[in-house]
Parts: structure tokens; C-alpha cells; sequence
């Protein structure tokens, strides 16, 4: 799939939730007006703050999809970890202001009230919850935006945000139990605060450039060694930067090979990995046979094929 056509199913799943979080926004603002519960003016926070970070989801994915220019020359993928990493500053600071208030409803033992109105208006959260996941799931499927991923956390986390407002509720005004509303809110600022520790590592991992898993590193090593003009290949390294990944590799030719010889068979090459590994640019550098790039230097001396071999 293009760049572009990436960046168009993004957007769209961006208004999609931008469209859900306006609804969620007018009921719960409503339900917290006729309640009174903490726990859904925790939910009412947390839909909020994901009108925000929807937001900044559809500006973020619209960025990336921009082609690289002369100032950014291997694109713009990562305005996409850039918007998960605001993203993960408003859930934390969501998950904080929840649990402070939480601890003032307890000390001061607030009570809610129209049970009915907040268990309606969660289920009516639930159900426009459920459906924007759905579509979501779709496009992360076909795009792998780590953007629209993390924005769907934020719905996820509706799903439980909503099933414990309407637990509160019922626990507080039919059961009696009148510490429920706030306990509730404290379990809900904690699991904000989980999610937005897991959101934060995917994103952290890609504005740190860091290596490909080692499963999908070996299949691409497993593929290369398809090639046997190919020797000692050396010095891998990859990364992944929004949609694209990028991808560069020593490897050795014979000494006395033509310039032309040498770039058909790294052409070759190329053509052919482009197939297995769509949207990734690839670099590679050739060394004559026996060149030693930094010697003393594990990192870069290391021969994929022989480890390969090792392995196997």
C-alpha cells in the first residue's frame, strides 16, 4: 500500500473518531450534570481528552503521509510516534486529575444520583464505542499506523471506562455501597495510567530507531541469502519510521567486478526484497572481499549468513 493511500484510510479513521468522541462528549457532559458521579466525570474527562488526541491523530497521520522533501528527505513518518507521545501526556495527566478527585469524593463521601441516566447514556457509549473499534482494527490491519493504534487504546480503554460507571452507579444508589463511585474512579485513573505506559513504549521504540523484532530481522536475513552472488553480509541495520522502514547492509563482491556488474546484481537484489518487504527503502554498500569496515567492532563485523547458518 501507497503512502498516500495509507495516509487517506488514516484520516478517515481519525474523523471517524474525532465524530465518536463529539457524541460521547455531548451524552456523558450531560450524564455528569445529572449523576453527579466521579466515575463518569472520569469517563467524561477520558472522552475529552480523547477528542484531543483524535485531534491531533488526524494531523499527525496527515503529516506522514506527506512525501519527503528536501528537509526531510526520509519523510515524515514519524509525526506519527510524535502525535502517539502527546497522546500518552493527556491520557497520564487524565489518569492524575481522576485519581485526585477520586480521593476527594472518598474523603468528603459524595453520593450520586439518576442511576438510570448515566447506566443509559454508558450504554449508548458502549455500543458507538464498539463500532468505531471495529473500524479501526480495519485500517490499523492495512496501514499498521502507530497513531490511529494508540488512539484506539484510548476507545479500548472506553469499553472498561464505561462498564465501571455503570457498575458504580449500580453498586452506589441499589446496592448502598456509597464508596463504590470513587473506588471506581481510582481503578479507572489506573488503568489509564497502564495504557498509557504500554502506548508510550511502541512510540519510544520508534523515535529511538530501534531494530526490527528479531523474527522479521531473520526472515529478511533468510531472504537475502537467497541471492548467492551475495557474501558476508554485514553491518545490518534497520528501523521504521511510521509506515516505511529503511534498511542498509554491507556486503562483500569480488574485488575485480565492474562497477556495472556490481549494481545489476545489487539491483537485483533490491527488486526483489522490495517485493517481501513493501514500503521499505534499502541501502546497500559494497566492500571487495576481505575488507574489514571497523575492526574490532562486533556490531559491524558480524556476517548475517554466518549467523544464520549458526542458527539453523
Amino acid at each position: 500500500m501507497s503512502t498516500a493511500e495509507a495516509g487517506r484510510l488514516n484520516s478517515h479513521a481519525a474523523l471517524a473518531s474525532i465524530a465518536v468522541a463529539l457524541l460521547l462528549l455531548g451524552l456523558k457532559g450531560w450524564a455528569v450534570w445529572s449523576t453527579g458521579s466521579t466515575a463518569m466525570l472520569g469517563s467524561l474527562a477520558d472522552t475529552a481528552l480523547d477528542l484531543v488526541a483524535s485531534i491531533a491523530t488526524l494531523a499527525g497521520v496527515w503529516i506522514a503521509a506527506q512525501p519527503a522533501d528536501s528537509n526531510h528527505r526520509f519523510g515524515h513518518g514519524k509525526a506519527e510516534a510524535l502525535t502517539a507521545m502527546f497522546q500518552v501526556v493527556l491520557i497520564s495527566l487524565s489518569a492524575f486529575g481522576l485519581a485526585a478527585r477520586a480521593v476527594q469524593q472518598w474523603l468528603d463521601g459524595g453520593r450520586t444520583a439518576a442511576a438510570q441516566d448515566g447506566i443509559m447514556v454508558s450504554g449508548l457509549a458502549i455500543i458507538a464505542t464498539l463500532a468505531l473499534l471495529a473500524y479501526q482494527r480495519r485500517v490499523i490491519a492495512q496501514t499498521g499506523s502507530l497513531a490511529i493504534s494508540t488512539d484506539r487504546l484510548h476507545y479500548q480503554s472506553d469499553l472498561a471506562l464505561n462498564l465501571a460507571v455503570i457498575a458504580a452507579l449500580v453498586l452506589d444508589q441499589y446496592g448502598g455501597f456509597g464508596q463504590a463511585d470513587p473506588l471506581f474512579a481510582l481503578a479507572i485513573a489506573a488503568w489509564l495510567g497502564w495504557g498509557a505506559w504500554r502506548a508510550s513504549q511502541a512510540a519510544i521504540e520508534q523515535l529511538m530507531d530501534r531494530e526490527w523484532p528479531d523474527e522479521k530481522r531473520t526472515r529478511f536475513v533468510e531472504l537475502a541469502a537467497r541471492h548467492p552472488e551475495l557474501s558476508n553480509l554485514h553491518d545490518l541495520r534497520t528501523r521504521t519510521s511510521g509506515n516505511r522502514d529503511f534498511v542498509q547492509f554491507h556486503v562483500d563482491l569480488p574485488a575485480g567486478m565492474s562497477v556495472g556488474a556490481a549494481h545489476d546484481i545489487v539491483t537485483r537484489v533490491e527488486d526483489d526484497m522490495a517485493l517481501h518487504f513493501p514500503n521499505m527503502e534499502l541501502l546497500i554498500h559494497i566492500d571487495p572481499e576481505g575488507h574489514v569496515d571497523e575492526p574490532g567492532n562486533p556490531l559491524v563485523e558480524q556476517n548475517e549468513f554466518a549467523k544464520l547458518e549458526d542458527g539453523a
